[in-house]
């Protein structure tokens, strides 16, 4: 087995040229930290990207960040920290959750898994804030894609479309991000002991109020412990996130009070308190124990997902919370429930979405479809965009689906409600 280190683009070209040549299949990778998602590979040869590193451009004034594909992201968020600035969208970090270490990550596994948090209904995802890319192809050409100025514009968008495709239609070498400001103040504010119908209806009064709610999200009891260190108390929590400048982020939260004042007991949380809440939202802490029990990702409209998981429940064994801005429901269950066919089967029948297995053994992830199966037409689409962008089926292959590594397409729906 080979491990490639490429450190410069050119460097990551002639590699994939040999192995197009070879018709030898890559598994890219750059820290590992995603590597348990998807379909187990079986690649004799490693693409690794850890050392194509480096912050290559960055203009607080512009707004813009650019950085080769291997750069950690930790690294580019501290530097953002440093100058009052943020990537809006939260990138979500899977380390913890699949037993690895936190700020793994790469900025290029960021695009190619689509990454968001919390704020994706207002904020949107990684595809929604890149700029451009380079890339190399299956064929072993280099392309461009975008730009480096906020109103780029092109026609055929292929950063976007390499947004969610896992690996598997190129290897990214450099991609360029829109950055943005971030909030001065932020305040969560909890309303607890609410059951999941109730919670609904908290979240909905406040998100169509004029608070301007960034994150909403709702821990049941046996949840809230797990947030935090439990520091917050043990009763379920639904929770309300404001940010913005300090006397709006005040009049807003005093609003919520005023609006929610009769749902239930109300709980103000804020600065590093409030931030560190959302990031173990955002990264899954919940259920990120340790243990080897399957987690979903399911993304359904928020106000039908918990009607879906009650009747889950009814069926499986399962916990379960709602990142509710986020689309979201993740949920924790047993390898021997008949977990696929029951979960994507409910899903449907209230109202549709998609659901992501991100944690499980390598046996259970290759006898399940790990990712949504697409409908015909779409499978069809996809199967074209591989032939076209990997024709020799080399880079990732089988990771998304088991037909010898079709891609799927990105879709701007992932992670949303449908």
């Amino acid at each position: 087995m080979t491990t490639f280190t490429p450190s410069t683009s050119a460097e990551v070209l002639s590699n994939v040229q040999w192995a197009a040549a070879e018709e030898t299949p890559l598994e890219l990778l750059g820290h590992g930290s995603k590597r348990g998602i998807g379909r187990p590979l079986q690649t004799e040869h490693t693409l690794d990207l850890s050392k194509l590193t480096g912050v290559t451009l960055y203009e607080p004034a512009e707004l813009v960040l650019s950085a080769r594909a291997g750069t950690p992201l930790a690294e580019i968020e501290k530097l953002l920290a440093e100058n009052g600035q943020q990537f809006a969208f939260e990138p979500m970090d899977y380390g913890p959750l699949l037993s690895g270490e936190a700020g793994r990550g790469t900025i290029g596994g960021v695009l190619a898994s689509n990454l968001s948090g919390p704020r994706r209904l207002k904020a949107g995802a990684a595809r929604d804030h890149i700029l451009g890319v380079a890339a190399v192809s299956g064929r072993g050409e280099a392309f461009k894609s975008g730009g480096r100025v906020v109103k780029n514009v092109t026609g055929y968008d292929l950063s976007k479309l390499i947004a969610n495709s896992w690996g598997t239609l190129a290897v990214l070498t450099d991609v360029t991000f829109k950055v943005l400001p971030a909030a001065e103040t932020e305040v969560t504010l909890a309303i607890r002991g609410l059951l999941d119908d109730a919670a609904v209806a908290a979240m909905s009064l406040a998100l169509g109020s004029s608070a301007e709610v960034s994150s909403a999200a709702h821990l049941p009891q046996r949840i809230a412990a797990r947030v935090a260190g439990g520091r917050h108390g043990s009763d379920a929590a639904t929770l309300l996130r404001v940010e913005g400048f300090g006397p709006s982020v005040v009049y807003r939260i005093e609003a919520l009070k005023q609006l929610l004042g009769k749902a239930g007991a109300l709980q103000e949380i804020a600065g590093e308190a409030s931030k560190t809440i959302w990031r173990e939202i955002r990264d899954c802490a919940p259920f990120a124990d340790g243990g080897a029990r399957p987690v979903w990702r399911v993304s359904m409209a928020p106000s039908r997902a918990h009607h879906m998981v009650m009747a889950l429940r009814m069926q499986a064994a399962v916990d379960a919370f709602y990142d509710w801005q986020g689309g979201l429901v993740w949920l924790s269950m047993r390898e021997d429930d008949p977990e696929a066919d029951l979960l994507r089967g409910l899903i449907r029948k209230h109202g549709g979405g998609h659901a992501t297995l991100v944690r499980a053994s390598p046996s259970h992830r290759a006898a399940l479809p790990v990712f949504e199966p697409q409908p015909p037409h779409l499978a069809a689409l996809s199967a074209r965009l591989k032939a076209e962008f990997d024709p020799k089926r080399i880079l990732n292959p089988g990771r998304m689906a088991p037909d010898a590594g079709s891609a799927t397409l990105a879709r701007s729906t992932e992670g949303a409600a449908s």
